[in-house]
């Protein structure tokens, strides 16, 4: 995994976008990551992560999930090794979406460690960011639960908290905030507040021209670059 800088964004496009939609979008981020100069994650279904993997060059193919289990056992489990072999450099855990107990975090974040994958850990609360900031992730995703999708963003008082509390436990952890990001005007917002990071799913997967959407949050990150 190539060393990333802040700040950086992640687009995560779920399960929105598949097949050509999604490689097209894949692609044109990948000319922002070289255009910019800036570290971009996009996240990916398991299927189609090889297929994005092929297609680009700049940026960080990331899967949406993975499980803590090694080569053996496991019908049905996603395999860290599996999932580096794709193409995926990164992976996000404990989604809100795809939650998993603390213990399993821990475990998963050491498996992914072993190999060399890029973790982005989510927490919904305040008091969930400082228990996942012990475990050492390479980044948090702070995004409350109830604000996911609804064009609504967390409020200056939750990021300045939760990046205190990710940082005074350990100052390496980068602080990504989520949640409610529709607009670049949130993007410069939130980096302005301290955030080293920015993610976004139906800013633009909904948006009348994803690909301008994309483009304007990618182009707001790296003013503040």
């Amino acid at each position: 995994m190539k060393n990333v800088h802040s700040p950086f964004f992640m687009f995560n496009p779920k399960s929105y976008f598949h097949g050509k939609k999604l490689y097209d979008l894949a692609e044109y981020a990948d000319h922002l990551a070289e255009t910019y100069d800036i570290d971009i994650f996009v996240t990916v279904p398991f299927t189609e992560i090889k297929a994005v993997a092929d297609l680009t060059q700049h940026i960080i193919v990331t899967a949406q999930h993975m499980d803590d289990v090694k080569p053996g056992k496991g019908m049905g489990t996603v395999l860290p090794e599996s999932v580096y072999q794709a193409g995926a450099r990164a992976c996000v855990l404990n989604h809100a979406e795809h939650p998993i107990h603390y213990s399993v975090l821990e475990k998963t974040i050491v498996r992914a460690k072993e190999l060399g994958i890029f973790t982005i850990a989510c927490a919904s609360s305040y008091d969930e960011a400082k228990a996942i900031a012990m475990l050492g992730p390479e980044t948090i995703l702070c995004e409350p639960t109830e604000l996911i999708g609804t064009g609504t963003v967390s409020s200056g008082k939750y990021i300045k908290e939760t990046i205190g509390a990710i940082k005074n436990i350990n100052h390496d952890i980068y602080v990504m905030q989520g949640a409610g990001i529709s607009t670049h005007a949130d993007i410069t917002r939130n980096l302005q507040l301290g955030s080293d990071a920015n993610g976004a799913t139906s800013g633009i997967t909904e948006a009348n021209e994803p690909f301008e959407a994309l483009k304007k949050m990618v182009d707001a990150t790296a003013k503040v670059y």
